[in-house]
């Protein structure tokens, strides 16, 4: 006539959840019941990840004066845990165990500790009920303010309080329990009574049930009295049922109490308070509990206000409803609704680590590691980031990366621009300068088309800087490399046939000199050509097998994407460079060798001198390069393309244009002559 117990272990799991309690006590008692009761309720704690503080097991007694000896002989560990929340089971006699004991605790001056009774929630299943014996008249209940507990639900019954305040005391019949409950409770003797009177203290007559504090007795109708009622009901209809089916079938045989259970099963009726009392298929109550809260008052009275319903049918873990703002809590607990975990909970940016030798629920808060983060408290572990964000300094959020690369809105690229520019301008001056002189002796020396055929590389060579600057595009990262690569290669190859051509003019000189043939530009342009197709053939295997792209490295730098073109092949990459590097190590050698031939306007030692920066820059700039991520490594690329570019400019150009624009007199056949004689 109850509803099923294990509705009660799901109501009491889902009730420690709904206030985030994972550290909890457990009280029940010592006997089978109290087994069954640990046996079915420990598994679903574990499984939602709630620990015991303590199981205390607490003694089936018989009176006060049994708890009294058993305190002193057995431990009562729950005084010193630390658990805020309890769960109390087992039946009336529980209570007054759990009073006797925390009464004792103050008699014995035990030391308050963060564990004590007070400021406790109990949580008590619908077994029991708050009721004192006469020896606790004096006793405070208000350790038991707060009290959550589960309920049978109950109804007024017609009639009931009237009952109840005209019974007076049994003068005349020999009830043994009628009697006993009443000296107990008014703690006086009738006559006849085999309890002596206590100062010659006998009953008037004159006592009133409602004048008993509420933890004597309740007025109201209980659940456990309104179980006991429809118990009668239902026994009543069964008994009804079996008679009209005998009647029916004619038997003429006594009534067993087995034959009464295919009766009981599926009963329906209404009682005298107007609930429908339905039993299922196995005999039990179709129904569920109410949660009710225990509100204590001076006077050591109290009221159980219900602030909650458990529900059979709700959906899982939707069975328990509960009012809140109803709960009356208990008045020494610091904050409400009060916490009841084995320590604090792991703030955002803290993940739980497991202390050795404890329970699951008792564990030390760990900083997430760079590049993860938890933004929720008690996070079992921290979460890592997405691949384009970061973590948070406090390490409780993920940010967005920031794209990195060099653009042309930044100091930086507009600085390089403007540079390449002035420099690109400089060197158009200077072809100008050239073209317009074309026919003084300083411009046809060394070969007039090989000197405007460097100067446009240089010139392309200071444009070509501009495809690093900007946003990544398939476009720009296909034409970066290959397009100053080969033009590099065009320039050095030029450089590399001015200085051939100093060699070879000087060799020619002599009578009989195999070189005479090979004087001229066919010469001149066959190094160029050649030299440049070997770049190229480079370049378009480059192109055709692994080409550049794209991409966005989300690694390297901790808050930032590296936009850049990956290279696709690193082997290509540096064969460019390696073969750059080759042709300017052999006309550095070549012009080396020559500086000191005699002519008039002998080139090979600015040669030289530019061949040396030229190598000087992109022996630098391969570790740099290697050093360095991101737009810094762009900016290393362009320091390099214009530092180089500069170079070949300067030490080549400047002397030749220092002459034609400041030195005319210098720019003559009849200084040529003399200085060639000299």
């Amino acid at each position: 006539m109850v509803p099923n117990e294990r509705l009660q272990y799901v109501g009491i799991v889902q009730l420690l959840l709904h206030f985030g309690w994972k550290w909890v006590g457990l009280i029940t008692t010592d006997d089978q019941a109290g087994e069954h009761f640990l046996h079915a309720l420990e598994p679903m704690l574990s499984k939602h990840e709630i620990c015991s503080d303590f199981t205390e097991r607490a003694p089936v007694i018989a009176h006060v004066v049994d708890t009294i000896q058993i305190f002193y002989n057995t431990s009562t560990g729950f005084l010193k845990g630390n658990a805020t929340a309890i769960v109390l089971h087992g039946e009336t006699s529980s209570i007054i165990w759990l009073s006797v004991v925390t009464w004792l605790r103050t008699l014995t001056n035990l030391e308050e500790t963060e564990g004590n009774s007070t400021g406790k929630v109990w949580i008590t299943t619908a077994q029991i009920d708050f009721a004192f014996t006469s020896i606790q008249r004096s006793w405070d209940v208000e350790i038991f303010q707060g009290a959550l507990t589960f309920a049978i639900y109950s109804n007024e019954l017609t009639g009931f309080q009237t009952f109840l305040q005209t019974v007076r005391p049994p003068w005349t019949h020999q009830d043994g329990f009628f009697k006993n409950f009443w000296e107990e409770e008014f703690g006086c003797s009738l006559p006849n009574s085999r309890r002596p009177a206590d100062n010659s203290e006998l009953c008037t007559g004159e006592e009133r049930l409602e004048s008993l504090p509420a933890t004597f007795f309740e007025m109201s109708m209980t659940g456990h009295s309104y179980t006991i009622y429809n118990i009668a009901y239902a026994l009543a209809y069964a008994v009804h049922f079996m008679d009209i089916k005998k009647k029916k079938t004619r038997e003429h045989m006594d009534r067993m109490p087995w034959q009464l259970h295919s009766f009981l099963q599926w009963l329906s009726f209404n009682n005298s308070a107007g609930d429908e009392i339905v039993l299922d298929d196995h005999g039990e109550l179709a129904g569920g509990f109410d949660l009710r809260n225990l509100v204590t008052f001076p006077n050591n009275s109290y009221a159980r206000v219900k602030v909650g319903r458990l529900d059979p049918q709700a959906p899982p873990g939707k069975a328990l409803i509960i009012q809140e703002d109803r709960i009356t809590w208990h008045k020494k607990l610091t904050h409400v609704p009060p916490s009841s975990v084995c320590n604090d909970k792991c703030k955002p940016g803290y993940s739980r680590k497991k202390k050795e030798g404890e329970k699951f629920c008792c564990y030390d808060c760990a900083p997430c590691p760079d590049g993860e983060i938890s933004d929720q408290e008690d996070m079992e572990s921290c979460v890592a980031c997405p691949e384009d964000h970061y973590s948070h300094s406090s390490q409780d959020q993920c940010i967005a990366k920031t794209q990195n690369f060099l653009s042309f809105a930044e100091p930086l690229g507009i600085a390089f621009i403007s540079l390449a520019l002035f420099a690109a301008l400089l060197t158009a001056l200077v072809l100008a300068i050239f073209v317009k002189h074309r026919d003084t002796p300083i411009v046809k020396a060394n070969n007039r088309s090989l000197t405007y055929l460097l100067l446009v590389s240089i010139l392309l060579c200071f444009l070509c800087s501009c495809l690093f600057v900007g946003q990544p595009k398939q476009v720009t990262c296909f034409l970066r490399q290959t397009a100053f690569g080969i033009i590099f290669s065009v320039a050095v190859s030029s450089v590399l046939a001015k200085t051939v051509t100093v060699v070879a003019a000087f060799m020619a000189s002599k009578p009989g000199n195999i070189f005479r043939k090979w004087m001229g530009k066919r010469m001149t342009y066959s190094i160029v050509i050649s030299c440049s197709l070997v770049q190229v053939a480079i370049c378009t295997l480059w192109l055709s097998s692994s080409p550049p792209f794209p991409d966005m490295d989300k690694h390297s730098l901790s808050r930032e994407i590296i936009v850049q073109c990956n290279e696709g092949s690193v082997a290509m990459f540096y064969s460019v460079l390696g073969y750059m590097g080759f042709l300017a190590t052999v006309c550095c050698v070549v012009a080396f060798l020559a500086r000191k031939l005699p002519d008039s306007f002998n080139e090979a030692k600015f040669i030289t001198f530019s061949m040396l920066v030229f190598c000087s820059v992109w022996l630098s700039f391969v570790p740099a390069y290697l050093s360095t991520k991101g737009k810094d490594m762009v900016a290393m690329e362009i320091f390099s393309i214009l530092a180089s570019s500069a170079g070949l400019l300067g030490c080549i150009f400047a002397p030749k244009c220092y002459i034609i624009i400041l030195k005319p007199e210098l720019n003559s056949r009849k200084h040529l002559v003399r200085k060639k004689n000299q």
